[in-house]
């Protein structure tokens, strides 16, 4: 179910909670690994290097003397396709990292007219010495300039880049900062003089400790749940091959999909394709149009796969007013204060599972609505026949094993400007 990389370091986040704003019962135990180690951070367009690039209230443009240079699309339609382009970079200020990180997700909002993308990569210090570039994602929001796409075989020493995350080599030693590079192109060939406009950087670090399941809920006795139009991804079971054919490939586009769904609902009209846009694809014959969609436009020709984190992230954040980003939370207790605040997640499983249609999986999304007054979690599960059997309610350690003991807490957070995000929990690392 979009299979996450097996190469992938299964880094475990610690939950130790103490008691935050509106908590009720115990806080989890400590966990022997110390501070929970995930943390985000959004960077500042504001500053940094810029070559070829200027910041403005906009965002992030090209502008003033760009380089040349030619692009090799690596994933051809009919012949091979170079393009002559034109570029500008910014380059982050380091980041200091609360503790040494194992991994990095980086994310990014951004808006590509037709010939114009972009590419993000990643440098990171300590230790006295400081690694290459690693590119974390060549990105735009269609397909008809450049196909989107993850770079693979970046590995040395130092670590590796597992489609979208970079991880630490096991014998590198610690790094403790980082910058990160966004390079904005603009093809010769097209009329005029298009930019992208990147209006959001982020990134995310982890790094191992240990946890304790079962978290304690946070309104233990309280039901919460958001109005979450349900989907399934198995309806669309053997649709758009190119696209790798929805099933079992599709649960991360049609997460996405319902969320956006969600916010449409919610009086965000903006938050998703137009009539017209799944009109012309996939067209009028196909139900749920919106997740053969949604597949198109995240879907990674090196993955040949839909379930790049940052690229599901980046499509949310392509329409009008939505944001997105990755990051990693610590337990149910920091999940369910989103679902307070009104924002439902797309989470990351892998493993066993009770009750899933599967049994168990070796990666999937599904999307967190909510949670019963026992605590336990209200699902969106694409992984159905059909979509009324979307709502699935797992049992809260048995989610959480698969969720945190598999993924180390994964989420995408989308939500629509004028939404405030909950507060993160003081005294820990912000991870939002």
């Amino acid at each position: 179910m979009n299979a996450r990389r097996s190469a992938t370091l299964i880094v475990t986040l610690a939950l130790l909670f103490a008691a935050f704003v509106g908590s009720t019962g115990p806080a989890a135990a400590a966990s022997k690994g110390g501070t929970p180690s995930a943390s985000f951070a959004r960077l500042d367009l504001g500053s940094g290097t810029y070559s070829g690039t200027a910041a403005g209230h906009a965002g992030l443009t090209l502008s003033g003397r760009l380089t040349s240079g030619t692009y090799t699309d690596p994933f051809p339609i009919g012949s091979p396709h170079d393009l002559a382009y034109r570029s500008g970079t910014w380059i982050s200020d380091p980041v200091i990292t609360p503790f040494a990180f194992d991994e990095l997700v980086a994310s990014w909002n951004a808006a590509t007219p037709e010939g114009t993308w972009i590419k993000t990569e990643l440098q990171a210090t300590g230790s006295g010495r400081t690694t290459k570039w690693y590119t974390l994602g060549i990105w735009a929001s269609g397909d008809g300039t450049i196909h989107r796409t993850s770079v693979p075989a970046q590995g040395d020493a130092d670590g590796f880049v597992a489609i979208d995350t970079f991880i630490r080599s096991s014998k590198a030693a610690p790094l403790t900062s980082y910058q990160l590079r966004v390079t904005l192109y603009r093809a010769d060939e097209v009329a005029g003089s298009p930019t992208p406009t990147v209006r959001f950087v982020g990134a995310m670090t982890s790094a191992a400790s240990d946890f304790t399941i079962p978290s304690v809920p946070l309104l233990l006795g309280v039901e919460q749940e958001l109005a979450v139009p349900p989907l399934s991804q198995e309806v669309h079971r053997g649709e758009f091959t190119v696209y790798d054919g929805g099933g079992e490939a599709w649960c991360s586009p049609t997460s996405t999909a319902m969320v956006l769904d969600y916010w449409k609902l919610a009086g965000y009209p903006n938050s998703g394709p137009t009539i017209a846009q799944l009109s012309a694809f996939p067209g009028p014959s196909y139900a749920d149009g919106q997740v053969d969609y949604a597949a198109r436009y995240v879907y990674d020709y090196n993955y040949k796969g839909a379930g790049n984190w940052p690229d599901n992230a980046a499509y949310a954040a392509s329409f009008a007013g939505m944001n997105g980003f990755v990051t990693r939370l610590r337990s149910f207790r920091e999940a369910e204060l989103f679902i307070r605040a009104g924002i439902p997640l797309v989470a990351s499983i892998n493993g066993k599972l009770p009750g899933f249609l599967f049994k168990k999986t070796s990666g999937h999304l599904l999307v967190i609505r909510g949670f019963t007054k026992a605590g336990d979690v209200i699902t969106n599960d694409p992984a159905v026949l059909s979509d009324p059997e979307a709502r699935v309610i797992y049992a809260r350690a048995d989610f959480e094993n698969v969720w945190l003991g598999g993924s180390a807490g994964i989420v995408y957070v989308i939500y629509p400007d004028g939404v405030s995000l909950p507060p993160s929990v003081e005294g820990f690392d912000k991870n939002w």
